[in-house]
């Protein structure tokens, strides 16, 4: 008898753990291997020729009931939009400033387990094979460069300075530095050697590769954006109707800003109240301080959601705040708990040298990061798992439908009442807006569009990275590196920014019409959770499928 969609989908997420050792710490499977992904061309082919051979098995497979259905289509597109960027040869300049090959490596190490000196001896050996790792990725984009498929100089340069930062703060030294007496030498070889590789790297990139780079144009074009964004949000969106939808939607946020921007400093722009709270407004004093806040406020939010909005498992109901790794992007993040939740939750924020954090735009961060953003659908798909298949709470994931839930999810507190303050408001507003500006420049610099003619900034002109950064700066009020970093991230991963404001525009639209369906005997807290246990869905999919919840 043929497999099931699922039990196809989770025997793809056992041998790509196989394959790639960063899948399986990510899931908290295998947990004694000690190898690291094989970055090198070879490495690559061999993940396509798995995802090839399950799509044929899925041809063979029954229709099953709707969850078997509903499995299959995920699986089938998943696969299809990663095959699509392998051939099309995008995973031979993969460059950029988060989220690459090299990063992947690297967060392998931070989430593996460290109770015992066992754990510790496969961190250990696991460490050794960096070189290995870091080789085959120098191997995959030489291929690239000699084929013509090179990374844009400002993605290059980036990985160049996060590469200086990883070596010059001897990263992988600190991350053994906890490590058992009786491992020590083998422990600090091993990072010594690790941090080598990277040196090597950055010499190379440096001196071979940023030459042959140099030209390269920013941004893709049509073709390769939509390849990108069929991967990012499983959907084929109408750019041309996103991008002035975004437009429409930017008059009618910024006329809001500036309502919110005159209650906290009358005759303040919403920059320039932006820039009176950085400094004047509420803030934490300490790294350790502002972590425990974090904490506190997403332990504090969950027991004001539980019972009233949600219905939270005891596992979901655990997160974490920590402090990011130095030389990570500047922007927080959030990790995955593993499937048995032996590793919790996290978010992560970036500090730097900060030792102040205002609380005007942190607030609604950790609405998105944490709760009820990010940690509590992803925990729920976690929880949720047995009843779906591993693959759809794992690596199906279509970031647009978490980017939008988590987006929707700062609304959600907004709509409760959260934003008590015009700062914190203004804080709420400012994410929404620079997450409608995503759609825009992304858009508008990988299509080479122009500023419309009734644009309140440079009418008419072309968006062209330099000109997408002033207007970014000038209408979020974010700071500068954080600004830099961003236009950094549009470039180097097109279709991806556009997800998050066009993602939670399908989550409102399936609430809207779950609520009209049902009139009276709408149930948000229901809903909630029903959605929050569907497992992965593109938007393609996604909205017909809340609108029946």
């Amino acid at each position: 008898m043929p497999d099931t969609p699922r039990h196809l989908a989770d025997a793809y997420v056992a041998d790509l753990a196989e394959l790639d050792p960063a899948t399986a710490v990510e899931l908290g499977i295998n947990p004694d291997d000690d190898h690291l992904p094989d970055l090198s061309p070879a490495g690559l082919e061999a993940a396509a020729e798995l995802a090839r051979r399950t799509l044929a098995r899925l041809d063979a497979a029954p229709a099953g009931d709707p969850d078997e259905a509903r499995c299959a289509r995920l699986l089938r597109e998943r696969l299809d939009a990663q095959l699509a960027i392998h051939d099309a040869g995008e995973d031979l300049r993969a460059l950029r400033n988060l989220m690459s090959p090299i990063h992947r490596m690297r967060e392998i190490f931070v989430q593996m387990p460290t109770e015992t000196d066992d754990q510790w001896a496969v961190l250990a050996r696991r460490m050794r094979r960096v070189p290995e790792t870091v080789d085959g990725f120098r191997t995959t984009l030489e291929l690239g460069a000699r084929k013509g498929l090179l990374s844009a100089p400002r993605q290059v340069s980036t990985m160049i300075d996060q590469l200086n930062t990883w070596v010059n703060t001897a990263w992988f030294a600190d991350v053994v530095a906890p490590g058992p007496q009786a491992l020590r030498a083998e422990l600090d070889n091993a990072a010594f050697q690790a941090t080598a590789s990277l040196s090597r790297l950055r010499g190379w990139l440096a001196e071979e590769y940023a030459p042959a780079a140099a030209g390269t144009p920013d941004a893709v074009g049509r073709e390769r954006y939509r390849l990108w964004s069929r991967y990012w949000n499983g959907a084929d969106f109408d750019l041309d109707e996103a991008y002035a939808w975004a437009w429409d939607e930017f008059r009618k946020l910024d006329a809001e800003m500036r309502v919110e921007a005159e209650k906290v400093l009358p005759g303040a722009t919403p920059v320039a109240a932006a820039e009176y709270l950085k400094t004047e407004g509420p803030a934490i004093e300490g790294v350790e301080a502002m972590r425990e806040f974090l904490q506190d406020l997403m332990d504090r939010t969950i027991g004001d959601l539980q019972g009233t909005h949600f219905d939270l498992a005891e596992p979901v109901a655990r997160v974490q705040a920590m402090i990011a790794p130095a030389g990570s992007a500047p922007a927080p993040y959030y990790t995955v708990p593993s499937l048995d939740f032996s590793r919790p939750g996290r978010t992560w924020l970036p500090v730097g040298d900060e030792t102040r954090f205002p609380l005007w735009f942190l607030t609604s961060g950790w609405y998105h990061e944490g709760v009820p953003g990010h940690h509590l659908q992803l925990a729920q798909w976690r929880y949720v798992a047995d009843r779906l298949s591993t693959y759809q709470v794992s690596l199906g994931e279509v970031s647009a439908n978490v980017e939008g839930w988590a987006l929707y999810a700062e609304l959600l507190m907004d709509e409760l009442g959260y934003h008590t303050t015009p700062a914190t408001r203004l804080g709420y507003l400012s994410s929404q807006m620079l997450r409608l500006i995503r759609v825009i420049i992304d858009i508008g610099m990988h299509l080479r569009f122009d500023f419309p003619a009734d644009s309140p900034f440079r009418p008419g002109s072309p968006v062209t990275p330099e000109a997408a950064r002033e207007f970014l700066g000038r209408y979020s009020g974010l700071d500068d590196e954080f600004l830099d970093g961003e236009l950094i991230r549009y470039l180097g991963m097109p279709g991806q920014a556009i997800g998050y404001k066009l993602g939670e525009r399908t989550w409102l639209r399936g609430r809207d019409a779950a609520r009209a369906a049902r009139g009276e005997a709408f149930d948000l807290k229901a809903w909630h959770m029903a959605a929050l246990s569907l497992g992965s869905q593109g938007l393609d999919d996604l909205y017909e499928t809340l609108a029946v919840l």
